[in-house]
């Protein structure tokens, strides 16, 4: 680096670091309890009673805006669950840049018996059909501790949002072939490099993460059994349940190899609960005999919490094209018991909302809001000052 372009790197950082000491709050996540969070993974799980329910709606602030309004469509039944996605890119992203998740946490602070589930990816370039041997390269890398930071940020990150007992659905659908973070290149890296992950955000003081292990329903490239990490590492053993062959019917998609049967008998074994972090329509088309039975199931086998992927074609709210199923999606799901009164009138069971379809997470996260009560921004304090300071997020309250 030349002198002249150090120099004023450091300026900026000594101006920084003024700053910092004059009012602002820095968050110091240095000190780590190792113990925390450890309880849930290696302890009976936790009593389910009743599944929380909720929807994809959208991964940014509109997704969070949208709850209120599918509650509404229910008749005031009650959403539980937020479920968001950190954008698979680039690590900086992965490391949820400050104000990526402002609304979501914020939403789910608003009620103590709200649930966040977070879709995290384990590499970068996720979506980019990056081949078999790279993968294999990236995982042993991740197994060995090279990407460890970038989790403990994303960690940090989440507990100074005041989410610190978020559900991490960590490397999903890692049985298929569509994702860089996926197992079947090497199962027994990927588990090595998931305990990783887990250790380095459980390091992190206050935290009290709950990790989801969740693959696609189905054998898919690998079974999905060959990559599960471990019962000390994981607390709910998720699945992705679409309506699609090969299972031409329910049935089927019950008792095919590795199926729904597959997932509520393995992790009875397991003593963990299940989940459905995304389920929905799919190849088969408007089945509403698939989402009658879809509901039965989870009624039965009582999920910690199951979010419908709520845009075409998948979708019931957000997609007009599969109006039988969301008519019976809508007679299950609507006024449960103890629902709140709407705050406003259903509208018509006819119709669907004009909302638009939700996109998947854009590369460039949103900056800082600094008319929100409370902003961070990450300081490059390493690379302004070399060795004697690490990063810190520099948080404004207001």
């Amino acid at each position: 680096m030349p002198v002249q372009r150090r120099l004023m790197k450091f300026g900026i950082g000594a101006t920084a670091l003024c700053l910092l000491v004059g009012g602002a709050v820095l968050a110091d996540h240095d000190a780590t309890d190792t113990q925390a969070g450890k309880g849930a993974a290696r302890g009976a799980p936790e009593p389910v009673r009743t599944t929380a329910i909720g929807a994809y709606l959208d991964y940014g602030p509109q997704g969070a805006q949208r709850m209120e309004e599918l509650s509404r469509w229910l008749g005031g039944t009650e959403l539980r669950v937020g479920h968001s996605y950190l954008p698979g890119d680039l690590w900086e992203n992965i490391e949820g840049r400050p104000g990526f998740l402002a609304a979501w946490a914020a939403w789910r602070k608003a009620d103590e018996d709200r649930m966040f589930v977070l879709n995290t990816p384990m590499l970068e370039r996720n979506e980019e059909r990056v081949p078999d041997h790279e993968v294999r390269g990236l995982l042993r890398a991740g197994a060995e501790g090279r990407f460890d930071e970038h989790f403990r940020r994303l960690a940090e990150r989440l507990v100074l949002l005041g989410v610190p007992d978020t559900v991490i659905v960590l490397g999903w659908e890692m049985n298929g072939t569509t994702y860089t973070h996926r197992c079947g290149p090497d199962p027994v890296a990927w588990k090595a490099y998931w305990n990783r992950i887990v250790t380095a955000m459980r390091s992190v003081s206050g935290q009290r993460f709950r990790f989801d292990f969740a693959p696609s329903r189905g054998r898919d490239a690998v079974p999905w059994t060959e990559c599960y990490p471990g019962d000390d590492v994981v607390d709910v053993i998720g699945m992705d349940s679409y309506d699609q062959p090969p299972a031409r019917t329910f049935d089927e998609q019950v008792a095919e190899p590795y199926g729904l049967q597959k997932q509520v008998d393995f992790a009875a074994e397991h003593g963990k609960p299940i989940s459905f972090p995304e389920w929905g329509l799919f190849r088969n088309g408007d089945n509403p005999e698939y989402m009658r039975r879809m509901l039965e199931w989870i009624e039965r086998h009582k999920p910690l919490y199951q979010t419908i992927t709520d845009y075409c074609p998948h979708g019931v709210w957000q997609c007009a094209d599969n109006p039988r199923s969301s008519q019976v999606f809508r007679e299950a799901l609507s006024g449960l018991p103890d629902a709140p009164e709407p705050s406003a009138p259903a509208p018509d069971p006819s119709g669907t909302p004009t909302a638009p379809e939700p996109g998947k997470p854009t590369p460039s996260a949103p900056a800082p809001d600094t008319n929100d009560p409370g902003w961070c921004v990450t300081l490059p304090l390493g690379e302004w000052f070399g060795r004697w300071l690490s990063d810190r997020d520099l948080c404004v309250r207001g």
